[in-house]
């Protein structure tokens, strides 16, 4: 797992935005727009660095909780069958360029015996882990990982398909360009079979 995934700090959404260094995001702020050749007192920025510093407040909310924390609740059912949420809708920042990306995370995983979560607690893994500057593969990979290791199911799989704001606005300029990543764990990983069910559910509209 990726270095800056592997220290967790749980904390509260209110804890959370204690961490979060508000005047400092402003001068930034106030700083950049200078340094590309605005005023920022002009009337239309007058307040921009605050809303910036409120909206990165927000944004960022990820970076103190674990997602690993909403799998502690497991419901003992008997259930041993595919378990899979679809079109998970999510935004996140990329840590290159602080640019957002967005997309759809798709979840399965097969239990075993008899431990499940709850389904919200999969698009909450999801919303919890994008919100920090992040790269798409590392969201694929931390949301399979966090399942396998609170779950311990046979396997699970997780893809996300995304555009990138980095691609769409400078650079190469390819708006609608489509990256897509996976993530087998498990029986996923080693059945070809098991991996194609939940390819073919994710394209089933």
């Amino acid at each position: 797992m990726d270095q800056n995934n592997k220290d967790y700090s749980v904390m509260t959404v209110k804890e959370n935005k204690n961490r979060v260094n508000r005047p400092q995001i402003e001068a930034a702020i106030r700083m950049l727009l200078e340094a590309v050749g605005e005023d920022p007192n002009r009337e239309g920025l007058i307040d921009t660095p605050k809303r910036v510093a409120k909206m990165y407040e927000e944004l960022f909310e990820g970076l103190h909780k674990d997602p690993r924390e909403y799998f502690k609740t497991v419901f003992n059912e008997d259930h041993e069958e595919l378990v899979f949420v679809k079109d998970i809708p999510f935004y996140s920042m990329c840590e290159h360029h602080l640019i957002p990306f967005f997309g759809k995370a798709h979840v399965a995983y097969l239990p075993k015996e008899g431990r499940v979560t709850g389904l919200s607690k999969l698009a909450r893994a999801v919303e919890t882990t994008a919100r920090k500057p992040q790269l798409q593969e590392r969201i694929t990979s931390t949301v399979a990982d966090s399942i396998m290791e609170m779950l311990s199911p046979h396997g699970a799989m997780v893809i996300v398909e995304a555009e990138h704001m980095c691609m769409t606005m400078r650079g190469v300029k390819k708006p609608g360009a489509m990256t897509i990543t996976t993530a087998a764990r498990g029986v996923f990983e080693d059945d070809a079979i098991r991996r194609n069910e939940v390819l073919a559910l994710m394209k089933n509209t």
